[in-house]
């Protein structure tokens, strides 16, 4: 009788132990959450044009400091993303390197709010041929079989390289040595490993820190081509799925401290 009570009392002790131990654990799951411990960290989806690719590193490791957000960016040409936002496309935000493209996802709906401009680019005219001074008037020389530039069907910048060309008055002597880059990303592959003798491509790239000093380049001069006013949106994803994450990055690309670097990669920011 006295085994059995004995029994019985340490089946009731280790109930009321596990009873008492699911009450703290669920007591304290209560207190992390409140207290936002547990939250799942806050990510925000950015498709980035190939030109902004190395200030956009700078860029996400200074937001990722200050805010805790984690921003997963995608690369490519601005005529791409567009195409892949038409088709639903998860992305958050759109960082292109013109406005005529976000422009064009407002007017259809698929935006949060109209683009705003964050920056123009600069077209520079880069080698990596040591025995190459880089200059538009030997595009057209024998040295030179070919030029490298983004495609103008789908990138900004491959459009302000052909309008150079035609505001010099090479385009027609040079047209059969231009080999095509999807975006700039490509193009800069076509300069680096010498495939193109020479190339067109964003003045943040020949002044990150991945290719500054590789090669020579020049300053195409900004009256050869238009503008190159690069604009950012927020998606309509973004803003239905990511609110908070989404506004934060979208206001941090127009901040003081996000000026300071798009200017140390060449652009032009007011």
């Amino acid at each position: 009788m006295i085994v059995r009570c004995l029994f019985l009392d340490l089946i009731s002790t280790l109930f009321i132990a596990k009873v008492m131990k699911k009450v703290i654990f669920g007591s304290l799951m209560f207190v992390f959450i409140s207290t936002g411990f547990l939250q799942p960290k806050q990510k925000v989806s950015v498709a980035v044009a190939a030109n902004v690719q190395f200030a956009m590193e700078q860029l996400k490791s200074q937001f990722e400091k200050e805010t805790g957000i984690e921003v997963d960016v995608t690369i490519s040409s601005s005529g791409k993303f567009t195409a892949q936002i038409e088709e639903g496309a998860p992305y958050d935000l759109f960082v292109s390197a013109d406005l005529s493209y976000p422009l064009e996802l407002y007017k259809k709906s698929f935006t949060a709010d109209a683009p705003r401009v964050y920056a123009n680019g600069s077209l520079v005219l880069w080698t990596m041929r040591n025995d190459l001074k880089p200059s538009i008037k030997e595009l057209s020389s024998r040295e030179i079989k070919k030029i490298a530039i983004a495609n103008p069907k789908i990138a900004p910048y491959g459009v302000a390289a052909e309008e150079a060309l035609k505001y010099y008055k090479v385009y027609d002597e040079v047209k059969n040595k231009l080999v095509y880059g999807e975006s700039i990303a490509q193009t800069n592959q076509y300069i680096t490993s010498t495939a193109a003798d020479i190339g067109f491509t964003a003045k943040s790239v020949v002044l990150s820190s991945e290719m500054k000093g590789k090669g020579s380049w020049m300053d195409v001069d900004k009256k050869a081509y238009k503008p190159i006013a690069q604009a950012a949106v927020i998606l309509k994803h973004g803003k239905e799925k990511n609110a908070n994450a989404s506004q934060k990055f979208y206001n941090y690309l127009y901040s003081n401290n996000a000026k300071a670097i798009l200017k140390e990669y060449g652009y032009i920011v007011n």
